[in-house]
């Protein structure tokens, strides 16, 4: 199926995290990277399974003190199996010559294939053809088919799979000088001939893991103890011309998982149940053609392809099944090390996609959040606040697992790390909690768990903003904004900027949001949360007065990124990229040169023009005008050209986020940003990280560019609202969402209107609002709207 597979020719081994990273299968309870079976993890191959929300936290000696992290943690690995000749060396690519190797990613199956022809002399050539899954119905389940096919004369093949006990945490080479050793009492064994065990518990969180392990051969299968391994050998004899299958079944629990009394008898059971392979692969293949009917996408050519590939991802860290975890959005999905599996504000990028397709999905990943509301009432009165303060990297319970010292891989400095400053996560929430709302018209939770969270999100900003009486303003002060490389004033004894436009402007948004949603709640429900929270009216006047009144600095015309922006020097960016040619991480760049960047008006991504990306021009207008500034046209365009030339793009999100911005504004340039963000992952442009983790916030932000961006759709008062850029590059597409009771709403957009059928199940008429017109279409009617330029 055109557009449908993911491929890789020949074998390049340093090209193999990267791979591995980008064929990993999962299923939104747990994911394996896609290396080989056959090879170790050591410099080269990186064999990683994770499942969602497994944490533990280690204690490690970093820089001349104690630094705790909390890690998710790599499961025993289920993938080995190995296979030789009789009395000689297992064969790898590593240490075998490889005739040809191929591997595809099956994206409209869940499948990953492999293809290796080994040369083993003497006119000896074994095949060995692998197809993989880690199953989407039952999200317990992993299996892998494994056939052999000799070519000239053999004789037998000796064949051993594990599961293997010993693994550690150390995918990531700057961590490590850290503890990565999450498992203990390791134990393995085996109930019938051709079924072993093995279960082990993480050191510190005490969650007690379990995997069983069916192998099917038409040989016999023998127990191999090695520990901390759990082994199975059989010998095959192999004629030329005849293919020999071995098939790997494996289930794994956890004691995290609901309605199971122990994990290792769940897994022991699960298994034995399994008829086989070939029924694995039927249910597999159905649960996956559902998924990808309710997230259907038509985007032409290699574009197409790419955002297949992203949704690919994101439904393997967030499936339906993720509805029924306490789990957050893993900044790096659960592909590998990097960012230790924490929870950043990527599901900003992740949720808006998810609301129209998945909305259960981000239901409980709003619920996550709002579990962990009174750890983060707790964070605030221990900084002297009420209400939450959010951390910015969030596990297990919710603490701050953000880092205080980071590794400089550029200088082998261990430097401060002051990212917990980055309060306006909170807003992150609050944004997120509006956006499902609307799409869903989830009252349920809007009157309930979605009101809490903004209250609390609320109480934070108007107790962090002091009035200046000089100003005649409110201020917001030592934060750090989405930049992430202004962490100080230049020679500044502390951490900290103050009034970061981004984190001002949004906080205002949260206050006036939040009184909205607490002015439209019934009664008995608003009489009931004042008494939980003592909220009372004299709170309510603050927050509206600092809704109005928050400062937002200005210099030469433009919006600066925050109070004393301005006044940094320029850099030499000719310089620089002369230089050092790739300077996305220009921080690490100056800390080895001795300076630092917080001298300089140049950024990592995208901070002042995130205001671009998650408010219509309209809103924006509306917001600025609110709290009594001018934000014309020209004023945002002198904004985002200052920013267009001053910033480095050391993240996935910025691409995403600059081509968004300049789509709205019908930028020439914008599509040259889409494809910077389409590549991110795919082209590793950001030097290596994906072979640590995908960027999950740049993949879901690609796919919410078709479904939002591009055709300008918001979901405002029960409407679906949209203003189309015209984008030459992509001139034609289309996708289907759920709103509201609706299944299967299609949109397509063609040079000139847009067509959208209702399915005929609705609920009732959905009205449809451009900008120079409203249609209402009921349910079992294609409209077809002209577009005006």
């Amino acid at each position: 199926m055109a557009g449908w597979t993911w491929e890789y020719e020949g074998y390049d081994p340093a090209e193999v995290r990267l791979r591995e990273s980008l064929c990993t299968l999962g299923n939104g309870f747990f994911a394996t990277r896609g290396a080989l079976p056959e090879c170790v993890a050591d410099d080269v191959h990186y064999p990683g399974t994770y499942a969602a929300g497994c944490y533990d936290r280690l204690t490690s000696e970093v820089a001349g003190r104690h630094i705790e992290n909390e890690d998710l943690v790599n499961l025993p690995n289920w993938l080995p199996l190995r296979f030789r000749l009789p009395g000689e060396p297992w064969l790898t690519p590593d240490t075998a010559t490889v005739l040809d190797h191929r591997e595809t990613l099956l994206l409209s199956a869940g499948l990953l294939e492999r293809l290796t022809r080994y040369d083993l002399g003497e006119g000896r050539v074994l095949r060995v053809r692998q197809e993989r899954l880690v199953h989407m119905a039952d999200p317990h389940l992993a299996a892998l088919r494994t056939e052999f096919t000799p070519e000239g004369r053999f004789g037998a093949l000796e064949v051993e799979a594990a599961l293997d006990g010993g693994v550690t945490n150390a995918g990531v080479a700057r961590y490590r000088d850290l503890d990565g050793r999450h498992l203990t009492h390791v134990h393995s064994g085996s109930t019938v001939p051709d079924t072993v065990w093995l279960r082990c518990r993480t050191r510190t969180s005490g969650i007690r893991i379990a995997q069983a392990s069916r192998l099917l051969s038409e040989a016999p299968v023998t127990l191999h103890e090695e520990k901390p391994r759990a082994a199975q050998l059989t010998r095959l004899h192999l004629t030329a011309g005849r293919t020999a299958t071995v098939d790997k079944i494996v289930a794994l629990y956890t004691s995290r998982d609901p309605a199971i009394s122990d994990p290792l008898h769940a897994a022991v059971d699960r298994v034995g149940r399994v008829a086989g392979f070939a029924e694995l692969v039927e249910s597999h293949r159905t649960a996956w053609g559902r998924l990808w009917r309710r997230g259907e996408l038509d985007v032409p050519g290699e574009a197409g392809t790419i955002l297949r590939l992203h949704l690919f991802h994101v439904l393997q860290t967030l499936s339906p099944h993720t509805a029924d975890l306490d789990v957050g959005v893993p900044a790096r999905g659960l592909h590998g090390e990097a960012y230790r599996g924490h929870v950043f504000w990527d599901e900003l990028f992740v949720l808006p996609y998810l609301n129209l397709h998945f909305p259960e999905v981000s239901r409980a990943l709003l619920h996550y959040r709002h579990r962990r509301l009174d750890r983060a009432r707790t964070a605030a009165r221990d900084a002297g606040r009420r209400g939450a303060m959010f951390p910015w990297q969030s596990g297990s319970d919710g603490r701050e697992e953000a880092q205080q010292v980071h590794l400089n891989p550029r200088s082998g400095h261990w430097v401060p790390d002051h990212s917990r400053l980055q309060h306006h996560v909170g807003s992150a929430i609050a944004y997120n909690v509006r956006q499902y709302c609307e799409a869903t018209c989830d009252t349920e939770f809007l009157h309930t768990k979605g009101a809490e969270l903004l209250l609390q999100i609320s109480r934070f900003w108007s107790d962090a903003a002091a009035y200046d009486p000089i100003l005649g303003r409110y201020r917001i002060k030592g934060v750090m904004g989405p930049d992430e490389y202004h962490d100080a004033y230049p020679d500044a004894p502390g951490p900290g900027v103050d009034d970061n436009a981004y984190t001002n402007v949004t906080a205002a948004w949260v206050l006036a949001h939040t009184l909205d949603v607490l002015r439209d709640l019934p009664e008995p429900r608003r009489r009931e949360l004042d008494e939980h929270t003592g909220l009372d009216r004299s709170e309510l006047e603050r927050w509206e007065e600092v809704s109005r009144a928050l400062h937002v600095p200005f210099h030469d015309g433009v919006v600066s990124q925050f109070e004393g922006y301005g006044k940094l020097a320029e850099l030499d960016w000719r310089d620089y990229r002369r230089r050092y040619e790739d300077i996305r991480r220009l921080d690490r760049i100056l800390e080895a040169e001795g300076d630092t960047v917080n001298r300089y008006r140049a950024s990592k991504q995208a901070d002042v023009l995130m205001l671009g990306y998650l408010f219509s021009p309209g809103e924006l207008r509306g917001l600025f005008r609110r709290l009594g500034y001018g934000m014309d046209e020209a004023t945002w365009r002198l904004t985002v050209d200052h920013y267009l030339h001053r910033t480095s793009h050391g993240s996935t999100l910025s691409g995403l986020v600059h081509g968004w911005v300049l789509a709205r504004d019908r930028r020439a340039e914008a599509w040259t940003f889409c494809q910077e963000a389409l590549r991110g992952d795919i082209a590793d442009i950001q030097g290596g990280t994906t072979g640590e983790g995908i960027h999950l916030g740049a993949m879901a932000g690609t796919l919410d560019l078709v479904q939002r961006g591009l055709p300008g759709l918001e979901t405002r008062n029960g409407d679906l609202r949209l203003d189309p850029v015209p984008l030459p590059e992509l001139s034609s597409y289309g996708f289907t969402l759920r709103y509201r009771g609706h299944w299967g709403v299609r949109l397509r957009l063609e040079r000139g209107r847009v067509e959208i059928a209702v399915p005929s199940s609705g609920p009732g008429p959905l009205d449809v609002r451009l900008p120079d017109r409203t249609a209402r279409l009921q349910p079992g009617e294609t409209g077809h709207l002209p577009l005006t330029d």
